[in-house]
């Protein structure tokens, strides 16, 4: 395969910061010529990074690529101005899957929401008659319905037609989550077209000695130190970490947040930890490059991730899952279905219902009670279980071969 040109459809790409961001510089690595469509950055603030614009770095390189970057409207911070986001990154890819002069063999689109982002990738490969693949790691109507709260059923409609569209359109889907596959399926997609690829950490994540620089930002004052780093957002569940925290200070345990990211949901967050008063217990962190997150684990004893009760995040494996078992940490999950199911696997740590924050106190008191020699072994049984379940090495040799069997076949 080496020589074959991919053109990459994410409306997300650096400098935002997403795991295509790495999958493309292995794809380089490994011979591939690649192209990535993609908008301007503007992710999770919903403004345009400095520098950027409708007319500047409209075409960049990076790590071996060309970037083609196309208008789109920023996110902004209401829903009217989200969803112009995702319609006008469709109306641009419209006109550039036209009258683009680009030659691919292969289009990849990298869906994280919105799936309205797959059309122009969908509608390219259409025109150059080449095999579309499509990699889902958010369910749509679903998170739509569930997440953004949608409840109109024409809108909703609509969604779903677009959406089998797509999934019909396409040569290949392949999900980050197992629990996926059974949701497209049941849209009417044959099942030998769907394959579970899930999410790997990139190199930078592997397990670090403590780091002196960084306990002037986390405390090594003998305080249980959990971290959450990622996008502080609505989807993430986070408004049980300071019930939780509560309810850890009145039986009077020694726990610190130390939440590392941005998002939509930050300042909500930080207003509900001094209504509970339990402001001193959490410690924000400003948004991070991702080499540098494996630092400020290796401060930390424990890693959190916490997911809203919704019915759609029973089937999701979030991104960081992947990170925090590369990095050897114990992990503690507030979240249902599968994602219970990995950890219970693993042996990496401990799981409750989402939404809870009586059980999510339970189990990090539970933590708090382990040994030293406990501790360590959760953190192995968490690196032992990455390196057999999501090696980047060997997830990419796989896909080496669904783009030779696309090439050579159109029925993958």
């Amino acid at each position: 395969m080496s020589g074959k040109h991919l053109l990459v459809v994410s409306q997300y790409f650096y400098p935002e910061q997403f795991r295509i961001n790495d999958i493309c510089s292995e794809w380089i690595k490994r011979g591939y010529k690649v192209t990535v469509l993609t908008g301007i950055p503007n992710y999770p603030q919903g403004k345009f990074y400095k520098g950027y614009g409708f007319f500047k770095k409209t075409k960049e390189h990076y790590n071996g690529m060309e970037i083609r970057r196309i208008p789109l409207l920023p996110r902004g911070t209401g829903a009217l101005m989200m969803a112009l986001n995702y319609f006008s990154f469709v109306v641009s890819g419209f006109f550039w899957s036209i009258f683009t002069d680009l030659n691919a063999d292969i289009v990849f689109i990298y869906e994280v929401s919105p799936m309205t982002q797959a059309l122009p990738g969908v509608w390219y490969a259409k025109r150059k008659k080449i095999p579309c693949f499509l990699y889902v790691m958010d369910l749509w109507p679903e998170n739509v319905e569930i997440v953004g709260g949608v409840k109109n059923k024409t809108i909703l409609g609509l969604i779903g037609k677009m959406v089998n569209y797509i999934y019909s359109n396409c040569d290949k889907i392949f999900t980050s989550s197992k629990s996926f596959i059974s949701a497209i399926e049941n849209r009417g997609i044959s099942k030998g077209k769907i394959k579970f690829w899930p999410q790997y950490a990139e190199e930078c994540y592997k397990p670090l000695n403590k780091d002196d620089n960084i306990i002037g930002l986390i405390p090594d004052d003998g305080t249980f130190n959990l971290i959450f780093a990622g996008n502080i957002g609505y989807a993430q569940g986070l408004e049980i970490l300071p019930k939780a925290a509560k309810i850890l200070k009145s039986e009077g345990k020694r726990v610190r947040f130390n939440i590392v990211g941005d998002g939509r949901f930050k300042e909500n967050l930080i207003s509900m930890t001094v209504e509970e008063n339990v402001r001193e217990m959490f410690n924000f962190i400003e948004k991070q490059p991702a080499d540098k997150i494996p630092e400020f684990m290796s401060a930390c004893d424990a890693a959190l991730i916490t997911l809203s009760g919704s019915r759609i995040f029973e089937m999701t494996l979030p991104a960081k899952l992947q990170s925090y078992l590369a990095c050897g940490i114990p992990i503690v999950v507030s979240g249902n279905g599968e994602i219970q199911e990995v950890v219970k696997e693993s042996g990496a740590g401990l799981y409750c219902n989402a939404a809870d924050p009586e059980a999510l106190s339970q189990i990090i008191a539970e933590l708090l009670s382990q040994t030293d020699e406990q501790m360590t072994l959760l953190g192995k049984n968490a690196r032992k279980f990455y390196e057999e379940n999501y090696d980047r090495s060997m997830l990419l040799d796989k896909m080496d071969k669904y783009f030779i069997a696309g090439s050579d076949n159109r029925n993958v």
